[in-house]
């Protein structure tokens, strides 16, 4: 669930399949292997080891930071890749390219254990080719050791004189944009010319208060870098876990996005079996929780809340009430006139 990217560097792609190649072949003894592409710090050397200790199966792990990395490593040819994470809009790319495996849900008995709100979404609405796996909400979070004043929107965060040249906004262009919209009371996804119009006059006002551009979070807010940051909302709680409580993270009012990361099996995997029994557990009860406990994402398999410590039972953030969910949109892929938000951005990144 990280930041739209239009470019990516060759060699950069090119030394990710290197790496992972290698360590598809790492395992010379003939047992049975599977491949799995997944965000940084998604998964527990603990998670790791439990899997192939119920199942028999090797798990090699490569990590990636954003979608586009993880697509042009699948496009290159010869990836190895048998499972990966991708986020909604790009579920919805890959499908349209023909990139993903139909999955047989017979061999996902965890399945049945999916919180019915993160199945049968827009961009997959059968699941036939993915599966919820975590899912974050964008929003403000705000280190109440540096800011005392009430903070509950949008407008707050971005029209306060008092927190000029003291904010960090998420380095995505659909993120920013976005929040700016939704101050504004339009969608996240609208294309209209007068709105984008708008959006574009505020964010080049806003950015002479903006002391960086970041998707990365925690440690920001954690070493007081900045008193308030756009941020996801996994982020802002691995922060306040480290601060004792000190970073509050908040849904603004006016609503932000919600975002799913989605485990999938790539055409032509190898391992088709293993990539089904690594989904399945992926998504059992013990697994999500762990890795909710441990990422703060919100959960997607029901009835583990009790598992959970005792202080992320009752997080909002986590277990949002029908109401904020209802504020809350999913960024879909625009095709050609995702080029609308790029000249946006341009514009924003090269002002003084």
């Amino acid at each position: 669930m990280k930041s739209l990217k239009s470019t990516l560097k060759i060699s950069w792609v090119i030394l990710f399949i290197a790496s992972f190649v290698t360590g598809c072949t790492k395992k010379g003894d003939g047992a049975p292997t599977v491949n799995l592409a997944i965000w940084g710090n998604y998964l527990s050397k603990q998670s790791e080891q439990r899997f192939t200790e119920k199942t028999g199966i090797h798990l090699n792990v490569m990590n990636y930071s954003s979608n586009e990395e993880l697509l042009a490593k699948i496009q290159s040819g010869g990836s190895g890749i048998d499972v990966a994470v991708p986020s909604d809009y790009m579920v919805e790319v890959m499908t349209k390219l023909q990139l993903l495996e139909p999955l047989e849900k017979n061999k996902i008995a965890a399945s049945q254990n999916l919180a019915k709100e993160v199945l049968a979404q827009p961009f997959d609405p059968e699941n036939r080719y993915s599966l919820p796996f975590a899912w974050v909400i964008t929003g403000i979070a705000v280190n109440r050791d540096l800011y005392k004043d009430p903070i509950t929107s949008w407008k707050d965060l971005f029209e306060n004189p008092k927190l000029s040249g003291k904010i960090s906004l998420l380095d995505d262009v659909r993120e920013v944009t976005g929040a700016v919209l939704k101050m504004d009371g339009k969608s996240v996804n609208s294309v209209s010319e007068e709105d984008l119009k708008v959006a574009k006059e505020q964010l080049l006002k806003l950015k002479k208060s903006v002391k960086m551009f970041t998707s990365d979070t925690v440690d920001i807010l954690k070493n007081k870098e900045v008193v308030a940051a756009q941020s996801y909302s996994a982020d802002a709680l691995q922060a306040a876990a480290k601060t004792q409580g000190k970073i509050e993270f908040v849904i603004p009012s006016e609503g932000g996005t919600r975002s799913i990361d989605n485990l999938v099996i790539v055409k032509g995997s190898k391992h088709v079996d293993a990539a089904h029994r690594l989904i399945d557990f992926l998504l059992q009860k013990e697994t999500d929780a762990e890795f909710v406990s441990n990422m703060r994402s919100g959960p997607v398999v029901t009835g583990i809340k009790d598992a959970l410590p005792e202080e992320l039972q009752h997080n909002a953030a986590l277990f949002p009430s029908s109401q904020v969910l209802s504020k809350l949109e999913r960024i879909h892929d625009l095709g050609d006139q995702n080029r609308l938000y790029e000249d946006i951005w341009t514009a924003v990144k090269s002002s003084d």
